[in-house]
């Protein structure tokens, strides 16, 4: 399951999927694995395993699900990282 090389339109649209699935209050205990794994699976390296424990922990935690932890990642690592960007050559 490589999540990490898909494009950033897909990751988002995925991501908000993902955070629509966390918002139904009555799987959460299911739900919380499979959101920490799946992060770390999007993103790589420290900041999603760092992101993985957040989500893990805000979806197992009552009244947390509002929190759309795989958009604010996406945002994070698109919009608002520091990392220079690669031009692409075709």
């Amino acid at each position: 399951m490589n999540l990490e090389n898909l494009s950033k339109s897909k990751k988002l649209v995925m991501g908000i999927v993902f955070d629509a699935i966390g918002m139904i209050t009555f799987i959460d205990i299911i739900w919380a694995p499979v959101s920490g794994f799946l992060m770390t699976r999007m993103y790589s390296g420290r900041k999603g395993r760092v992101a993985g424990i957040f989500s893990f922990i805000e979806e197992i935690l009552p009244g947390f699900d509002i929190i759309p932890s795989f958009t604010i990642m996406w945002f994070y690592t698109n919009v608002f990282s520091k990392q220079p960007k690669a031009i692409e050559v075709k």
